[in-house]
């Protein structure tokens, strides 16, 4: 089929037509683009550095900032489909039902995001302290937006769903700057409780760890099959309540030794009866 002189000055003229219609908005799109993707890399630099100079929590500070960056990038690319001529409202609708179909798709991951922001927003733990979590205690090596990871004292590692963390009891060991250590000691039936009590007061009274306020105390809680149990609370900077409670039960037991004080063992008394 020949295309006559007419048909072909009429697709000219549409092409230029056209051409004058789209290009500018092509040119005016990637101008948007190029000064919009630099001022959404200044943004997020200097957001990135107003949180490095407010919170030292590298955890927290990276998930704020990709969460920026992913907004600026969502609302350029929305700029730059709008200057093109894409109607905002049919781009919004198409962003809806994917984020939708997304979210059905990945429900328990969305569930451990939430955990995660979360844990992030509120700290409930940070990275090193001592938690006690899921059955499970250790030391927080790692928080991620999904999972927070942590080494036992075993050497063993725990990834947690941050889920389940945002959702149940959690024991922090470090938020607070002094901590108690719970001792008990027994000591043989017949002992004299008040030389005890005192033997075991000079024990911390010479360890420069135990706190003086409050005070060591040791109490007489129970009566055991084989012993009279002495309950002791003494108080510790936090980093000091362990290596004061093991050196604590050594000293006690030397002390005890010193001093004749008899550390009772299971024992069954048995009357035979004679039959006549």
């Amino acid at each position: 089929m020949e295309i006559t002189p007419e048909t072909l000055s009429k697709i000219t003229e549409q092409g230029i037509e056209l051409a004058y219609t789209i290009v500018p908005k092509i040119i005016y799109a990637i101008i948007f683009y190029v000064v919009g993707r630099f001022i959404v890399n200044k943004l997020v630099k200097g957001f990135k550095r107003v949180l490095e100079k407010r919170d030292d929590n590298p955890s927290l500070n990276n998930f704020l900032v990709g969460v920026v960056k992913v907004i600026l990038n969502v609302t350029l690319f929305i700029g730059v489909a709008t200057t093109i001529g894409v109607e905002f409202a049919s781009f919004v609708a198409i962003l809806g039902a994917a984020g939708l179909a997304i979210g059905l798709a990945l429900q328990g991951s969305l569930s451990n995001f939430a955990g995660g922001v979360l844990i992030l927003l509120f700290k409930p733990f940070k990275v090193n302290d001592v938690i006690v979590a899921q059955g499970h205690t250790g030391v927080v090596r790692k928080i991620d937006i999904l999972y927070t990871h942590m080494t036992t004292f075993d050497n063993k590692e725990i990834i947690i769903p941050n889920g389940s963390l945002a959702n149940n009891d959690i024991v922090n060991m470090n938020t607070q700057e002094n901590r108690r250590a719970d001792l008990t000691v027994g000591v043989a039936y017949g002992t004299d409780i008040k030389k005890a009590r005192q033997i075991i007061l000079d024990v911390f009274d010479k360890d420069e760890r135990a706190l003086k306020d409050p005070a060591p105390v040791v109490y007489l809680t129970n009566f055991g099959d084989s012993s009279l149990d002495l309950s002791v609370r003494v108080w510790a900077k936090t980093a000091d309540v362990w290596p004061l409670y093991w050196d604590g039960m050594e000293a006690i037991n030397d002390a005890f030794e010193k001093n004749d004080i008899e550390i009772p063992f299971p024992q069954r008394v048995v009357h035979k009866a004679e039959i006549s």
